[in-house]
């Protein structure tokens, strides 16, 4: 039985290293998901008195470009430059395509509200000059991904394109449903 002791010793050992391994990565990522959002909040401030925005962590590669507002629903979000998988963990972000602004956003976080959008709210774009671009939502509809392209006049203003993953409720995000949502521009800025 005694030689059994330093085995069990060892197995208590291990097992408590790793809880503890695993317990630290976990505080580590719940310090991220607080910290990101006031880092940058903070980026988007400089970039409203200088008129750009610096990255908010020096090892960054993205920058907040537009403040988005669904006054109906109570959201603001940051949206971040480039559609790289890291910045799009952080928040939306924007991608220019085909003349229209196209945002996309995780359907379990930044765009979960996307759910509860409607014909008619008001969508307002601020961008780093202090200008708001204000936009109401035309159409909503579920989209397979690779039929997300917006038809429009060439005559009007760029719309508004909000894109995330479908069903709401999916347990991965792995399908090919998308929910777009159209926001036209409304005139008067």
């Amino acid at each position: 039985m005694s030689g059994l002791r330093p085995l069990i010793l060892t197995a208590v050992l291990a097992a408590s290293g790793t809880g503890l391994w695993y317990g630290g990565q976990a505080l580590i990522d719940l310090a991220k998901a607080w910290l990101a959002p006031v880092l940058i909040q903070g980026s988007w401030r400089q970039g409203l008195a200088t008129g750009t925005a610096p990255p908010p962590w020096p090892w960054a590669d993205t920058d907040p470009v537009l403040k988005l507002t669904v006054p109906r629903l109570d959201q603001e979000h940051f949206v971040l430059a480039g559609a790289s998988a890291r910045a799009l963990a952080f928040g939306p972000v924007l991608v220019d395509r085909e003349g229209a602004r196209v945002l996309f956003g995780h359907r379990d976080t930044h765009f979960a509200f996307l759910e509860h959008v409607r014909p008619g709210d008001t969508v307002v774009a601020q961008s780093l000059d202090g200008s708001a671009a204000r936009y109401r939502i035309a159409e909503a509809a579920v989209r397979h991904k690779d039929d997300i392209a917006v038809a429009r006049d060439a005559s009007a203003a760029a719309p508004l394109v909000l894109v995330t993953c479908y069903p709401f409720d999916a347990p991965g995000a792995a399908g090919p449903l998308r929910y777009v949502a159209v926001a036209a521009p409304v005139g008067g800025g």
